[in-house]
């Protein structure tokens, strides 16, 4: 999302700027104070000023020292951006619907100022609508009406450029078809006026003619079988480098950036928009250089032929070409949209598939599947607008492109009667005359098969050019030894909304800590940060006084223990699912890490053992089995670090005594931080964190926050009425 708006010389003339002054932000201010859309006018903040210029004027300058809880409020039809300035709320701007993201971003950004602190606000979040055209942006970071053809071109040489040799070595297999085809018709009119129109025909001469030309269909044929070969090995190679890319980028991706998309869009990325490259490369690309040799190569020869004729038959080929440009954007919005439409259906069948325990849980079928009809029913309307768009468009051009084969039999064969043009001329001519409108024809498709190709190469540039990527083997390896500091750490899943502010924590090696405060305070948050799965907006995590951001990630996760209250299992056998966490143990390793989990005895009893199947997400065991075999996965990694997150929320008694006394063997030692809604289950470790309002409010052993009487007593008191009543 662009929070910097170019200022035209105009408005920026406006602004005096010191030396040390630089601007951060620029949004557009669109409402005024009546409610009227304004022109020329903008809010520009720099890293020690607000400057409000409404209507090409210099309207208001206030000093960010002056300033103090910048904020962004929504209301009906606009939204407005108040800060408090010397003790006065004021009100710097209104916009429309459109800009609120923008402007959520752009308070926080004012108030880091005002803190004193320099750090830019970023936004990764995608545009809606293009700011120099206003067209609407199919899910991807650059406008592909404004991107123009010059992006896609560079995408294709960045993508191209390791398959060089390749290509230059189909393109010589074009070539050779080339000649091929237009040396026939040459021998054709050889065979006709020098042979056949003899008075005394040379057999001879005949079957060398017709010899050569039964070689030249043959190298034809011999040579497009080779081309085509080739081209469908290279689209492959292609298409599994690229997906393999694909896979690559997205698992390196902050999770905030596979939050953002939708499952099936990114599904549909990695396996349609690179079968459609393959197929380009099979369908198109083949014949790419052949056909534009070949009518290049026929013009002239028509023309060196019969000038006039070819001028002739060359009439219908302009109108040709302008239909075609004239819906060449018609056509890349058409099919573009087919694309969006096609992402849409995919996103909620996945949705759908994934969730089908909880759809047939609450008997919704009916209602899913008329959702998803109605995706599916506007993907097809879509489909079936855009092929009776093809269906009359493609037959217009064909019958254009077939009057220029009656021009040439008409003017062309008065030519022969009038002696002014050899029957084998004119067969040759016709012959050129057919290829120059059948390789026009093929031109036609072209532009839909562009536009496909287009439309995959953005959505996975889109991936491929995500350029936020955390370091994978470039960052600080060490062996942790469970030193965990937060400093004044902010974070929220959307900048501008921060879920923890200013967390100050200091964790000593060897360190049990629990996470305690009312659902959505923020606990499974501060251990996502811990994790690594985010990084904060503002102020450091430390582990072992090294940041967070510089470790290796690979180094630093293979140290790390992780057991979730919702465990997640892999299609495959309890074996594969234990070695996930170290693919390289022994036998012997995951047996011990079982027993450790009290995990051993039910895999024992399975039918297969430890190679028995657990199905689609583990739903085949109990959850207190899923969960020993998460504690069997997190024991083989031998954590330093050692996070539960409501480890035994939704077991029954008897599993959560079997996974309790696992976790307590698998804690010994280690740097451990555990979030629980059952308080009495963290009464043994060595300090409580209570977070609430986005910070930590209170911290202590079980006993020390009991005597606090804060909001811990406040929890576990209700906790413990709740239990009264339910025994009661």
């Amino acid at each position: 999302m662009i929070l910097n708006f170019e200022l035209t010389d105009d408005l920026r003339s406006l602004i005096t700027l010191t030396d040390k002054e630089e601007i951060y932000y620029s949004l557009p201010i669109d409402i005024d104070e009546r409610s009227r859309y304004t022109r020329d006018s903008f809010l520009v903040v720099s890293n020690t000023t607000i400057y409000v210029i409404m209507h090409g004027a210099l309207e208001r300058t206030l000093a960010i020292a002056d300033c103090s809880e910048a904020k962004s409020h929504a209301h009906v039809g606009q939204g407005l951006l108040t800060v408090n300035h010397k003790g006065v709320l004021t009100v710097l701007a209104r916009y429309t619907h459109g800009h609120m993201g923008r402007y959520a971003y752009v308070a926080r950004g004012i108030n880091i100022l005002a803190s004193g602190r320099t750090e830019h606000v970023e936004s990764n979040e995608y545009e809606a609508s293009c700011p120099k055209c206003g067209r609407a942006i199919p899910g991807t970071a650059r406008c592909p009406h404004c991107s123009g053809e010059n992006r896609f071109v560079s995408t294709v040489k960045r993508i191209a450029k390791p398959y060089i040799p390749q290509f230059i070595g189909i393109a010589v297999l074009m070539i050779l078809a080339s000649v091929t085809t237009l040396v026939n018709p040459a021998i054709q009119r050889h065979l006709v006026d020098n042979v056949l129109l003899e008075e005394e025909p040379s057999k001879t001469a005949a079957f060398l003619c017709l010899g050569g030309m039964f070689l030249m269909s043959a190298g034809i044929v011999f040579v497009n079988v080779a081309k085509s070969f080739y081209s469908t090995k290279l689209g492959a190679r292609i298409s599994m480098d690229m997906r393999n890319s694909l896979f690559d980028k997205l698992q390196k991706a902050p999770l905030s950036y596979i939050n953002d998309r939708r499952p099936g869009e990114l599904l549909n990325r990695v396996v349609q928009d690179t079968r459609v490259i393959r197929e380009f490369m099979e369908n198109s690309f083949c014949n790419l250089f052949t056909v534009a040799f070949i009518f290049v190569c026929d013009v002239i020869f028509m023309l060196s032929i019969n000038p006039k004729l070819a001028l002739l038959s060359f009439i219908p080929a302009p109108f040709v070409v302008m239909l075609m440009l004239a819906f060449r954007k018609s056509i890349h919005r058409r099919f573009h949209l087919q694309w969006h439409k096609n992402d849409d259906a995919s996103s909620n069948l996945q949705d759908v598939i994934s969730g089908m325990r909880v759809v047939k849980s609450y008997g919704n079928e009916k209602p899913e599947a008329a959702k998803f009809l109605k995706y599916s029913n506007e993907y097809c309307r879509v489909q079936t607008r855009n092929e009776c768009f093809w269906a009359i468009f493609n037959p217009m051009l064909s019958f254009l492109m077939g009057a220029g084969v009656f021009v040439v039999v008409y003017f062309g064969g008065r030519d022969v009667l009038l002696g002014d043009m050899t029957t084998g001329e004119l067969i040759q001519f016709m012959t050129y005359t057919t290829l120059l409108y059948q390789y026009l024809n093929w031109m036609t498709q072209l532009p839909r098969q562009l536009t496909a190709i287009i439309s995959s190469l953005e959505r996975i540039d889109d991936i491929l050019a995500f350029d936020r990527i955390p370091n994978h083997g470039e960052g600080v390896v060490k062996t942790i030894e469970g030193q965990v500091d937060f400093e004044k750490a902010t974070f929220g899943y959307r900048s501008y909304k921060p879920v923890l502010e200013g967390i100050d924590l200091h964790v000593r090696p060897g360190e049990k800590i629990g996470i305690v405060g009312p659902s959505g305070a923020g606990k499974s948050t501060l251990i996502n940060l811990l994790m690594g799965l985010y990084e904060a907006d503002d102020g450091v995590l430390m582990v072992d006084g090294t940041d967070i951001r510089t470790l290796d990630r690979k180094s630093f996760h293979s140290q790390l223990g992780v057991v979730l209250q919702e465990t997640f299992l892999f299609s495959g056998t309890i074996l594969e699912n234990i070695r996930f966490a170290r693919p390289d143990a022994t036998y012997e390793e995951v047996i011990a890490a079982a027993r450790t989990a009290n995990a051993h005895d039910f895999i024992c009893r399975t039918p297969g053992g430890y190679d028995t199947y657990v199905g689609e997400k583990g739903y085949n065991l109990s959850g207190g089995e899923r969960q020993r075999i998460a504690i069997a996965r997190a024991v083989l990694a031998n954590p330093s670090l050692l996070i539960l997150d409501e480890a035994t929320a939704s077991l029954d008694t008897e599993s959560e005594y079997l996974v309790q006394n696992a976790l307590s063997k698998l804690t010994k030692g280690k740097t451990t931080f555990a979030i629980a809604h059952r308080l009495s289950t963290l009464k043994d470790c060595d300090r409580l964190i209570v977070i609430d309002g986005h910070k930590i409010c209170e911290v202590g052993s079980h006993e020390e926050l009991i005597a606090a009487k804060g909001l811990y007593y406040e929890l576990l008191t209700a906790q413990l009425q709740m239990q009264r009543r339910r025994e009661g």
